[in-house]
């Protein structure tokens, strides 16, 4: 079942949540929408879900019209953050409860509930109460019970939002293969990079309830639209600098910049990831960066050193692999120089 939503709007008394909004979800695929706080990824949810009502605009599921249907008729599955399982039910009478609602016999139910129970790894544990169960196990269940009337679409609201990070990172790599097993078009929302990037086929990017960029996770990864997707989607380091004559300038560092050929000058914003940054103990030929380096943290698979550029008031973080801080053999106090591998400029008027 495909999703598309036309120009929709929504506003809260003089807040907009959502100014205008246009959004297609092809049938199977598994959507993230990402985002910070107020940035109208639940309101955009819920308009799907059918619990919020837009302002202007249009709501498809596949061809049908579903703008002004309830949210029962559009048979959508919604998981909440906080579960939201009825605590004096059973697992097994949680999962059976919306089918019981909708009349179906019982041996239907039956069979459904212990189907969902299997494929949500927990069969076998029908009989206990959610107060009995981990809160990953809880979700399940609400998952499983999300699914249970055959949905159209899956919508979750920040599904692993409650649970500690071990717990997170598991129950993501469950949702992606639950996803590969029963491929219902689904839409999550999270404000976590790591999980939307983890999990999705595609990621669409929100903010002040307007779509910065759609894309698969390595695409606006790799090549955000703008600064604010740069800045939103990890750690970056901002230097202020200025693009002249397809240049980027940064101090005494210049790189080319081929868009900006025909600007003659103009102030310019250069991001740089830690990981896109190297250290030398010594002067070896290539642009770089005097730096002090204030502070180590071994984190597995990468050192971060912290370094302080003069001039420069809040410190560079630059991402090395173990092999090769072991090389330089930097402590904190020594000297270095900083070379940026890739570098990303954002000016008012033009884009990279």
């Amino acid at each position: 079942m495909s999703i598309s939503v036309r120009d929709v709007a929504k506003r809260f008394g003089t807040f907009t949540a959502l100014g205008g909004v246009s959004l297609t979800i092809p049938e199977g695929e598994l959507l993230a929408l990402l985002g910070p706080s107020g940035s109208g990824k639940t309101t955009l949810l819920r308009i799907i879900a059918g619990l919020e009502h837009p302002d202007s605009g249009t709501v498809l599921l596949e061809n049908d019209d579903v703008t002004h249907q309830t949210a029962k008729s559009r048979n959508v599955g919604f998981v909440f953050q906080h579960y939201a399982l009825f605590r004096h039910m059973t697992v097994f009478e949680n999962v059976a409860f919306g089918l019981r609602v909708r009349k179906w016999v019982n041996g239907d139910v039956r069979g459904r509930v212990e189907e969902l129970l299997k494929l949500v790894r927990l069969d076998g544990l029908g009989h206990r109460y959610p107060s009995e169960l981990s809160g990953g196990q809880r979700q399940r269940v609400a998952l499983a019970r999300a699914l249970a009337a055959r949905p159209r679409v899956l919508l979750l609201d920040e599904p692993f939002g409650a649970l500690d990070a071990k717990v997170r990172a598991e129950l993501r790599v469950w949702l992606r293969r639950l996803h590969e097993e029963y491929p219902v078009t689904t839409i999550f929302v999270t404000h976590d990079q790591e999980e939307a990037f983890e999990v999705a086929d595609r990621v669409v990017i929100m903010n002040h309830g307007k779509i910065e960029q759609t894309g698969t996770p390595a695409e606006v990864f790799e090549k955000p639209a703008n600064a604010f997707v740069m800045d939103f989607l990890g750690q970056a380091n901002l230097f202020h600098g200025g693009v002249r004559d397809g240049k980027a300038v940064v101090g005494e560092l210049e790189f080319d910049c081929p868009d900006y050929a025909g600007l003659t000058f103009g102030p310019a914003n250069i991001y740089i990831r830690p990981h896109e940054l190297d250290l030398a103990s010594a002067p070896n030929g290539e642009q770089s960066l005097e730096a002090k380096v204030m502070h180590v943290a071994p984190a597995g698979s990468v050192t971060r050193v912290s370094v302080r550029i003069a001039n420069r008031e809040s410190p560079v973080s630059v991402e090395l692999s173990p092999q090769r801080f072991a090389e330089l053999g930097v402590c904190k106090g020594d000297i270095v120089y900083v070379t940026p591998r890739r570098v990303r400029v954002f000016t008012d008027n033009y884009v990279i």
